[in-house]
Formats: structure tokens, C-alpha cells, sequence
């Protein structure tokens, strides 16, 4: 089968990684955050949608003198290191949600006018567009790239307690369940997205950065590797904006990935709402001998607003594809814990069969595809059952095993026994306690259809790409083999 990773199309590089792991749920991107930022020589470089000063990165777990909170954090290491330079670029509209919820400025002013720690509002983007890929870079050695945001809300282990104190807000409010995940690399891949963050740095700001050259190894303690010595790729959409051409390769990317999966498609994401990852899935059920797709949502889109744009789409969606699943090969669920409470899925991630895993901060929603500033990173096996491919399932019978509140193992020997990932699944679900509920499906008021086909919450493109993209993406998902 044709390689999935190809430069100019489903990826903007393919770099080599000395290390990579998968961290998931915030509890443990925190904790390794701040382990390598303590590690840091001569840069630390955050890039993100959205960042909270007053969370706590590791509640009650401290077991240094530096601090917990993200802010008296960073201003630790500012005064103790002078080496150090500290960068954070973050979505200019963001900046909206730190006022409105209480954070105090006493940081945000402080650092926009520092030369210590300096932070910058990124507004280089279309009108309404998000500044949404989430990277952080120390010393370009080491890179984090992944959906978790430095923000409150974020913060929860796997096993996704009911009333877990430790996920208060700052103001001491109650925070649900959140399921998310990340990655970590080491080697010239990290150099890469050092790169990619210093590009978004300069269109934001117009300050052109030199890249950082440290002897440091700033690999997080106690992190496990998960991948040795690989190829990935770094995948990208970027809107169309002054002198920004427009890319699409995440959105290539994930139909090439739905395209060449043999046996099955397994995908978390926060939404199901983009029409041609939607149209792509279909074409692949109406096949009799094509994959199971697998879909894990939330229950619902969080906020009133966007539960009436994404929720509708979502609806609209779900009818498309089961029309094609004349074979009952597709399921869209949501986790819940032990308490039956929903779990927030905020994680995006696809894995096809156990030849690649895609993960990042694209959603299934038209505006990761084309309209927001979006990174993900790819990791293809080049032979069946290899070191990648096996650690690859591993990874996939982890988060369903989480899901279930089982055992991977438990996950591993009923797909072997059934040779079927859903099936897998519904033997192992519950009713009660900890598991996997199905999206239910309904029918859309008139009003809500509109919501779903307008466009207006979820745009496809800056307004004159979206006739240029559209054609060449569709005739990508007919030549990819």
C-alpha cells in the first residue's frame, strides 16, 4: 500500500524522532510539561488557543521547591534562570476568556510588556479564525504537540473520578470529567515544530527568531518512550491570510487514512462535524468488505451556542453516514465513569488498523480543516507487525480499555477472538459503572437543520479558498491509494 506520509500533501515535513510518546489525559501532560521545563538551558516556547496563569499543573504532587501554578511557575524559572528565554504566542481572541473568567491580569500585563517572559497575542488569522494548534518547545530538543490546552477545565487523570477535588477551578467551582491527550518528541522533529512555532511567532508579532541551539536533553522524568528512532510527520492547516498560502494536510491526511484502513478506523475527537471526513466514512461502509469505524465523542458539545451549531451537524451527520452502514459497521459513543457522569472528550486522535496513529489538534469539524491554524503529528509503520505497528494497537486497545474501565489486555484478546473491534467493545461494556453509550440519534426541528448547513459557527475556508480547496480535496480522495 502506498505510504500515507507525503510532504506537500498529507504532511508539511516527515523528521526524524529519537523518542515519542503518547501522554493521555492532562494529569500527566502537566506533570511532564513542568519536568522539562525545569530542564530547560535556553527556551521555552508555548504556543497556544488558550493558557491560565492560576491552574495548578501538578495539585498536591509537588515533590520540588518550584511552584505548582503555571504562573508563579514560569516566573520561578525566569528569576532563577537569566538564560532562559520564555515565550508564549496565544490566540488574540483568547484573551477575551482570560478577562471574563476571572484571571487575574497581574501576569498578562506583566509579561506583554517583559523582556523576561514575554507574552504575545497572536491575530494573524481570518476574521473569527482560532489560533488552535497547541505546542510547547524546550530548547528545540524536546516538543509537546497535542489537543491539551494550559487552561482550567483541562486537568484529570485516567481514571476520570467522580467530584474529583483536584479538578476545582481556580475559583473553587466544580470541573467534570475530561478526556484529552498529547505527544512528546525528542530529536529533529522537535526541532521542526520549533520551527513551526517561531513561524507563527514572527507572523504574529513580525519578530523574526533564530532557532536555539542547547546541548540540553530536557526528555521529561519518568516519561516512557513509546516509539524509538522513527519518521513522522508533522501535518498542518493553515487559513489563507495575507502572504499565508493555505494548507490542507491534515485534512488530506485524514482521508488518506480512511481510504487505505483495511480492517478498522479508530477516531476520538470533540466533534463530528466536518461533511467531507463524514462523506469519506460513508463510502468506506458501503464497501462489503470495508473497516469498522469507531467514533468517540462527547455526549455534547459544551455551551448552548455551539451545542446548537455542532450538536445539529452532528445529527445531520450521523444520519449520512448510517444510511451508507448497510453492514452495521459504525458506532459513535461517549465515555462515562464509574458514576455514569459523561467524560468531556477533547482528545483527537485517528488510528487506522495498526499501520498509523494521527494526533493533534485537528477536530472533525470544517474548521480544523481549513479555517483555523492547526498541528498534528503522524506516525505510520512501514511493514506489518512491526515495533511501530504493535505499539501503535497497543496504544488504540489502551484508550477503548480506558473508555471501558477494563484491562488492554481484556481489549486485545476479544478483538482476537472476534475480529472485530465494535464487537470487542460490546462484550465489554457495561450498563453500569464505567463505559461507552451511544450517541443518540434523532430528528433535527427545521431550525436546527438550518444550524447544521450554514456554516456560520463551522466554516470550511476563508472566503475565496473554499471553491479552489474543495476540488482538489475531492480529487485527492478518489487518487489516493
Amino acid at each position: 500500500m502506498k505510504a500515507i506520509l507525503a510532504e506537500g500533501e498529507t504532511c508539511w515535513r516527515v523528521e526524524h524522532a529519537d523518542r515519542a510518546a503518547v501522554i493521555v489525559d492532562a494529569a500527566g501532560f502537566f506533570k511532564h510539561a513542568r519536568s522539562a521545563m525545569l530542564k530547560a538551558e535556553r527556551s521555552i516556547f508555548m504556543v497556544g488557543w488558550d493558557f491560565d496563569t492560576r491552574i495548578d499543573l501538578i495539585p498536591g504532587d509537588a515533590k520540588d521547591d518550584a511552584p505548582e501554578k503555571l504562573g508563579d511557575f514560569l516566573n520561578w524559572l525566569s528569576k532563577r534562570r537569566d538564560e532562559i528565554d520564555i515565550r508564549i504566542l496565544k490566540w488574540d481572541i483568547g484573551l477575551v476568556n482570560s478577562v471574563t473568567r476571572g484571571e487575574t491580569p497581574f501576569y498578562i500585563l506583566s509579561w506583554m510588556f517583559s523582556n523576561r517572559i514575554q507574552l504575545k497575542l497572536d491575530g494573524a488569522h481570518p476574521s473569527m479564525s482560532a489560533h488552535h494548534m497547541k505546542l510547547l518547545v524546550i530548547d528545540d530538543r524536546v516538543a509537546f504537540c497535542g489537543g491539551i490546552d494550559m487552561t482550567v477545565g483541562r486537568w484529570d487523570t485516567r481514571d476520570h473520578l467522580e467530584k474529583d477535588k483536584r479538578r476545582r477551578s481556580p475559583m473553587g467551582f466544580e470541573q467534570g470529567p475530561w478526556h484529552d491527550a498529547t505527544t512528546c518528541v525528542s530529536g529533529p522533529a522537535a526541532a521542526a515544530l520549533g520551527e513551526l512555532a517561531r513561524t507563527r511567532w514572527e507572523l504574529a508579532t513580525g519578530e523574526k527568531l533564530e532557532p536555539v541551539d542547547a546541548p540540553s536533553d530536557p526528555w521529561p522524568a519518568g516519561l516512557e518512550v513509546d516509539f524509538h528512532d522513527i519518521e513522522m510527520g508533522i501535518a498542518r492547516t493553515q487559513p489563507e491570510y495575507e502572504q499565508q498560502h493555505q494548507s490542507g494536510e491534515i485534512q488530506a491526511a485524514k482521508l488518506a487514512i480512511i481510504k487505505t484502513a483495511r480492517k478498522w478506523v479508530y477516531i476520538e475527537s470533540q466533534y463530528f462535524a466536518s461533511r467531507v471526513i463524514a462523506e469519506a466514512i460513508a463510502e468506506r461502509l458501503a464497501e462489503a468488505d470495508g473497516p469498522e469505524v469507531v467514533v468517540i465523542n462527547p455526549e455534547g458539545a459544551e455551551g448552548w451556542l455551539e451545542a446548537k451549531f455542532m450538536d445539529s451537524a452532528r445529527i445531520r451527520l450521523m444520519k449520512l453516514v448510517r444510511d451508507a452502514d448497510r453492514h452495521r459497521r459504525f458506532r459513535i459513543l461517549y465515555p462515562v465513569n464509574d458514576a455514569r457522569t459523561s467524560i468531556y472528550v477533547h482528545a483527537k486522535i485517528m488510528i487506522g488498523d495498526d499501520r498509523v496513529l494521527k494526533l493533534g489538534s485537528a477536530n472533525l469539524n470544517n474548521r480544523s480543516m481549513g479555517y483555523d491554524t492547526e498541528c498534528d503529528i503522524i506516525i505510520e509503520s512501514r511493514e506489518d507487525g512491526d515495533a511501530i505497528s504493535q505499539r501503535i494497537l497497543a496504544l488504540r486497545n489502551g484508550l477503548v480499555a480506558e473508555h471501558l474501565g477494563r484491562e488492554p489486555s481484556e481489549v486485545e484478546g476479544e478483538i482476537e477472538e472476534h475480529g472485530s473491534l465494535i464487537k470487542a467493545i460490546e462484550a465489554l461494556n457495561r450498563t453500569d459503572g464505567r463505559g461507552l453509550v451511544e450517541v443518540p440519534m434523532r430528528e433535527l426541528t427545521p431550525d436546527e437543520e438550518m444550524l447544521a448547513e450554514s456554516g456560520i459557527a463551522d466554516p470550511e475556508r476563508p472566503t475565496g479558498v473554499a471553491n479552489r480547496m474543495s476540488g482538489y480535496l475531492r480529487r485527492r480522495r478518489y487518487t489516493h491509494a
